[in-house]
């Protein structure tokens, strides 16, 4: 039986809104030295997407005054449109499993000091695998099946690959605002809504952010979140390359929302056309709606967050996904909420870019996290905040992450 039904409201706190806010006196923590005569450092971090905003909300909890820049609104874009399925060990064996089981971990904590079950839906679920065969007749499964009541469709061959140990899920653009929310109330984080032009650099160390119009905002530090659109930011573009993979998804609100339970579903999709099969993603939400994602391909990435649309065969073929695994979710017996897309962060060598630039002093970037950006957002925010405060960071190793190693003569390998 599915859980009660939770009820989010997304309305924008009036300081989270396109507006100019006056500058909130900051909170010192109890991280910050109480015999230091030093002022607080001022950083300004640029992305509002999970990235930015976890990295501010853990500068700004360790002393910092923070601003964080944003072109146009909080999580507007992947960070508020992505699935936000948090896993313990699936990158185990590779370079994020220490980023992934610390951020993994981190995700408990804070959904523990903000309410994240009430805030933005955190909740544990099961996760299962299972293969869709869309030419098959559509017929409720036996009562011996190992699939929830609600996946009645033509179904086969389930596996558990995640517990409510191991898996688990945010709504990501609540998270995010919930994080920023928490950030500005508390610890007197700054938003500005703006475009971020050039870092400031004098003799080899960041001085300022000139935003476009020509304002200036004096800094110690800045910490580039730009995800995707790093690519175009010319400092970074001329080290790395950072190109968006292009993700679809619809949002679906079944009759009976109370029927759907807390199970996640990572499918083997063929086709009645043939071919090979896709690999979609469904997750059910403690609001009662259902979150289906994929059809990715590398595409170029706009200059609006705003102007992102999906194409529509795409969109057409998660509805058709949807019908086949549930005759809940099919037309008629569901309500489209979201037809989406975003663009996901991606590196040519895979792991993500985290790190202080080389020969820049107080210039940070993190970006490049693929489709593990709501995942391993807390941990990279929290590393971030101990990298440019303290020198170095301790909650996970990050020289594996660091801009560095695009230096020198591996660069020439990496597509350049």
């Amino acid at each position: 039986m599915a859980p009660p039904l939770l009820s989010f409201t997304l309305s924008l706190p009036p300081f989270l809104r396109p507006t100019r806010t006056s500058n909130p006196t900051p909170i010192r923590s109890s991280s910050m030295d109480p015999h230091s005569h030093s002022p607080p450092k001022r950083v300004v971090v640029c992305g509002g997407g999970v990235i930015g905003v976890c990295t501010a909300y853990f500068l700004a909890k360790k002393g910092a005054v923070v601003t964080l820049v944003e072109k146009s609104s909080v999580a507007c874009a992947a960070s508020g449109k992505a699935g936000g399925f948090l896993a313990l060990d699936w990158c185990d064996g590779g370079p994020l499993e220490s980023l992934a089981r610390a951020s993994f971990n981190l995700h408990r904590t804070l959904a523990a000091e903000l309410d994240g079950p009430e805030s933005y839906g955190y909740r544990p679920l099961n996760t299962l695998s299972l293969t869709v065969t869309e030419s098959q007749t559509s017929k409720a499964h036996s009562g011996k099946s190992d699939l929830p009541g609600w996946v009645d469709g033509p179904g086969r061959t389930p596996r558990t690959i995640g517990t409510t140990a191991t898996t688990a899920q945010v709504h990501p653009r609540l998270f995010c605002r919930t994080l920023i929310s928490k950030a500005v109330e508390v610890y007197g984080v700054k938003v500005v809504i703006g475009k971020v032009e050039e870092v400031g650099v004098v003799e080899g160390r960041v001085e300022s952010v000139v935003l476009e119009g020509g304002r200036v905002i004096k800094s110690d530090a800045v910490v580039l979140a730009l995800g995707p659109w790093c690519g175009k930011f010319e400092m970074l573009s001329s080290l790395f390359r950072v190109y968006g993979l292009k993700a679809h998804s619809i949002v679906l609100r079944a009759k009976e929302p109370e029927a759907i339970t807390p199970h996640a579903l990572f499918l083997s999709y063929y086709s009645a056309q043939g071919g090979k099969p896709l690999d979609p993603e469904v997750y059910p939400r403690p609001t009662g709606e259902v979150y289906i994602c994929g059809m990715s391909s590398e595409a170029e990435v706009p200059d609006n967050p705003e102007e992102i649309v999906g194409n529509p065969e795409s969109i057409e073929t998660l509805k058709r996904v949807a019908s086949n695994v549930s005759s809940h979710l099919r037309e008629g017996e569901a309500e489209v909420k979201a037809e989406q897309a975003c663009f996901l962060p991606c590196t040519d060598d895979g792991p993500p870019v985290i790190g202080e630039l080389p020969g820049i002093k107080g210039c940070y970037v993190a970006t490049g996290h693929n489709c593990w950006g709501i995942l391993n957002g807390p941990a990279t925010g929290a590393a971030m905040a101990e990298l440019v405060l303290d020198g170095q960071a301790s909650i996970v190793d990050l020289s594996r992450f660091s801009p560095a190693r695009f230096v020198g003569p591996r660069k020439k390998g990496l597509g350049h």
